[in-house]
């Protein structure tokens, strides 16, 4: 399937490993420029070159500690105008709620909660001036399948779920599109650190994280790739009428009430 983004500019953040790369590299391979955002420079420029090699699309890096308004709103700056942002930056801490501080939450919804809105709010008039545009956000399963040692991403996943369907409610009247991507466990780094916590706490010891995987819907994460795959379908013109929703990629775990 031909998804028509060829000459669209992307911007993503969190893009120097995990989904993002992955978005980036699904992306580039349909002929999209870029702008990748996240704190790891180095990463990034290795995948820029290599995608300008492969794909001949232009890569721009920005790397920023983007856990602030003021970080996000220069990136917005410095990105320009974009056809389609992926927020996708984020790092809200694992644990219970008498192990997770105030201070660890309020920087993990700087960085994603906060961020996914401030960036939204940065590149909506200009999509809307232009006639169009697309917002993906990556948020996580947890806002819709709870989880009380994951209590601080399961709230702010959920305020990201309402944020994406009440903008993307509206956002069709102004020719933009407004998406939210539920993944569950994706094989990332992320996900292995939250898998080495879960089996400290479930099975006793960090380091049996991979015996977590048989409880799980075809006894696996979803890659990177199936992601990204879907990130790029929501971002192009085959899904024109896909705007105020939530598409999860879990295998099933919120349907079925969580596994472990």
């Amino acid at each position: 399937m031909q998804l028509d983004l060829t000459g669209k500019t992307a911007l993503i953040t969190g893009a120097s490993k995990g989904i993002g790369l992955g978005c980036a590299e699904v992306l580039a391979e349909e002929g999209c420029n870029l702008h990748l955002a996240a704190r790891n420079g180095p990463a990034m420029e290795e995948a820029a070159a290599r995608l300008r090699a492969d794909h001949g699309v232009r890569v721009t890096v920005h790397a920023l500690d983007l856990g602030s308004t003021p970080a996000m709103e220069a990136l917005a700056e410095a990105a320009g105008e974009s056809d389609i942002l992926i927020n996708n930056a984020g790092d809200i801490p694992a644990g219970p709620l008498d192990s997770v501080t105030d201070e660890a939450i309020r920087r993990g919804f700087d960085l994603k909660v906060f961020g996914y809105i401030t960036l939204t709010r940065c590149f909506y008039p200009r999509m809307k001036a232009k006639g169009g545009g697309v917002i993906i956000n990556v948020i996580g399963n947890s806002g819709e399948n709870w989880d009380a040692a994951y209590f601080a991403g399961s709230t702010g996943n959920a305020a990201l779920m309402s944020f994406s369907k009440a903008i993307g409610g509206r956002s069709l009247d102004d020719g933009i599109r407004v998406v939210g991507i539920n993944p569950g466990p994706v094989a990332t780094d992320r996900m292995l650190k939250i898998m080495r916590i879960k089996a400290r706490d479930m099975l006793g010891d960090e380091s049996r994280w991979e015996e977590l995987y048989a409880k799980y819907p075809g006894k696996r994460p979803a890659t990177v790739r199936e992601t990204a795959d879907l990130c790029a379908f929501m971002a192009s013109p085959r899904a024109g009428y896909i705007t105020g929703t939530v598409v999860t990629i879990d295998g099933g775990i919120a349907a079925r009430g969580s596994v472990i």
